[in-house]
């Protein structure tokens, strides 16, 4: 893929980056690096390697996956302007 000024103009104002007309052919040049860097990386022949998360073989840290109430429901509903039994009430929007 090849990225011509058009496109970098485009990619540009999505960014919302002033770019003027002299600054187009530089950046076409690096942006085609770029491609070019990430189109070389899928000739890379990965079959059998693992996805790992870190460098260092490390488990990653869990937590129990239990249902608990928190155990502070004053706290929770404490700067709600309306409550009702550890519920927050809310205007009603549907009618």
């Amino acid at each position: 893929m090849s990225v011509d000024a058009a496109t970098v103009r485009r990619i540009a104002h999505l960014a919302r980056i002033a770019v003027s007309e002299a600054e187009i052919p530089h950046l076409a040049g690096e942006l085609n690096a770029m491609l070019a860097f990430v189109e070389q990386l899928s000739e890379v022949d990965v079959e059998g390697v693992e996805p790992m998360t870190s460098v260092t073989p490390m488990e990653m840290k869990k937590r129990a996956d239990v249902v608990t109430d928190g155990g502070i429901p004053d706290d929770i509903v404490g700067n709600a302007p309306a409550t009702d039994d550890y519920f927050f009430l809310v205007p009603k929007v549907v009618e």
